[in-house]
């Protein structure tokens, strides 16, 4: 946060939303930050955070790990955002070190479908839902990385998807494989016609990442910029009041997976994420580098990827159980 933006005199959750947008968070994240903030104020009486500081902070977040059993990574988030809430709003960055109890971080081993399991799930998907689900495993997405793809995202000739502005703000390329090719080509014209009727009747503009927007004020009408996975209707933008046609809602996803699962006689939890760890897996035991993972993954640190080396299928065969010896 080097611009130093101040947000105009008014309401403070006001003031953090303004300064959540001008840093271009993420909705999801704006609304996650206004609930954390708000839940804050509340534990403490409602007292204006001025009035507050380390000792509160550290107390509601006790209480989040003590009492309603949240998780490391929610903990984390609620941290995050009243931190952000001291520094960008009120000026007054809390430095000391937050000493509270620490919600209790579960060491699990990421889910893995096997090669056999993914293609019993596409088998029991088709249309629209099934390419959506052989993307996030041909190339290692998340499934909200899935929904923002643009249609300029896709690279037929060099066979790559280009991910923008991921977690932690990053952009990288992935895999893109020619035996998807034909069937994004058909989704892609779709879009160009949708797109083309919604221009008709006076839509057809898509927010822009980033304040894009302001630099190049027509490219929001641009094919290119819009939804490859759009919505079947429009909405306006909460942000900003701009009937756009958004991406599909990410349960539609979810839902289709679920129903192809039921259909099988897989009993492991099968979340769009499994198709992330599994990308990973196969191609550790294919034999791709580390590194090269980490790249596609997009993940900071390598640490993160080594975890898939744990629940890579070894070759045991030629190795006898010491059962066998008895």
């Amino acid at each position: 946060m080097k611009n130093g933006f101040t947000p105009k005199p008014g309401k403070l959750m006001d003031q953090v939303r303004e300064t959540l947008r001008f840093y271009h968070y993420a909705y999801s994240t704006e609304k996650s930050y206004v609930q954390w903030i708000l839940r804050y104020i509340r534990f403490n009486d409602r007292r204006h955070p001025n009035q507050m500081g380390k000792t509160e902070i550290e107390r509601f977040l006790s209480h989040l790990a003590i009492n309603r059993n949240v998780s490391a990574a929610t903990q984390n988030q609620a941290l995050s955002a009243i931190l952000f809430l001291y520094k960008e709003i009120l000026k007054s960055p809390i430095d000391a070190d937050i000493r509270a109890h620490r919600a209790n971080k579960a060491k699990r081993m990421p889910t893995v479908l096997s090669r056999q399991e993914i293609n019993s799930i596409c088998k029991h998907l088709s249309g629209k839902a099934l390419l959506m689900v052989q993307l996030m495993y041909a190339a290692g997405l998340r499934v909200t990385e899935l929904h923002r793809l643009r249609v300029q995202d896709f690279d037929f000739d060099n066979k790559q998807i280009y991910i923008r502005d991921s977690k932690g703000s990053k952009d990288r390329t992935s895999l893109f494989p020619e035996m998807l090719h034909e069937m994004m080509r058909k989704q892609l014209e779709f879009v160009q016609s949708q797109h083309s009727k919604d221009l008709e009747n006076g839509y057809g503009e898509i927010s822009l990442p980033n304040a894009l927007s302001r630099k190049y004020p027509k490219a929001g009408k641009s094919i290119g910029w819009q939804y490859a996975f759009p919505s079947t209707t429009l909405s306006a933008d909460p942000r900003n009041g701009l009937v756009q046609r958004y991406h599909v809602h990410p349960s539609s996803i979810r839902k289709s997976i679920n129903l192809a699962k039921s259909k099988t006689t897989i009993s492991k939890r099968v979340t769009t994420h499994v198709f992330r760890h599994s990308f990973a897996t196969h191609l550790l035991e294919d034999g791709v580098n580390i590194r090269m993972m980490q790249t596609l993954l997009g993940h900071k640190d390598v640490k993160t990827t080594e975890i898939y080396t744990h629940v890579m299928s070894k070759n045991l065969s030629g190795i006898k159980s010491p059962l066998e010896n008895l």
